[in-house]
């Protein structure tokens, strides 16, 4: 079973739980050895700051190596992440708090992990940044990316005014 029909299924018994994230549009595929295990790109837009693209990558694994490690429904927590202004940046209405916001989100398992970006605004530095991480029910990982987008000197429009 590969990650796009773990992902579907899982999304199917879970909808509406992802509502306000971004959808993500894959733009490459890797293939890593000759059992079919592949490096997933995806290119994620951020629904609330216009402007900006963030490209993660995941693994995906074969149904041969399922079958070999077993393990079934899981892909490893591995993921990169990288952003960059892709337009004039239009912020909306984004949360300001330590936690920020959650930009998008897919499925790594059946039903349980999933791979997660949070935007947070750092004030002081007037940067955004990214953060990917993997999201478990049980045991959470300590394996993440991050990627920052520094809002100071660029033409930057805040849809309800730059926060004071």
């Amino acid at each position: 079973m590969s990650r796009k029909s773990c992902s579907a299924l899982a999304a199917a018994s879970l909808i509406g739980l992802c509502a306000g994230t971004a959808s993500a549009d894959q733009v490459g595929k890797v293939g890593v050895d000759w059992i079919g295990n592949d490096i997933i790109i995806d290119a994620v837009a951020d629904p609330q700051v216009k402007g900006v693209t963030c490209h993660v990558t995941y693994f995906d694994r074969s149904v041969i190596d399922r079958v070999k490690n077993g393990n079934w429904f899981e892909d490893p927590s591995n993921n990169s992440i990288s952003c960059r202004q892709t337009g004039p940046i239009e912020i909306g209405d984004i949360n300001l708090s330590k936690g920020g916001d959650e930009v998008f989100k897919t499925g790594m398992s059946l039903v349980w992990k999933k791979l997660v970006v949070n935007r947070i605004y750092d004030k002081q530095n007037d940067t955004l940044i990214y953060l990917a991480h993997s999201r478990e029910l049980t045991d959470g990982s300590a394996k993440m990316a991050v990627s920052t987008i520094p809002l100071y000197g660029q033409n930057v429009t805040w849809k309800n005014g730059k926060p004071q």
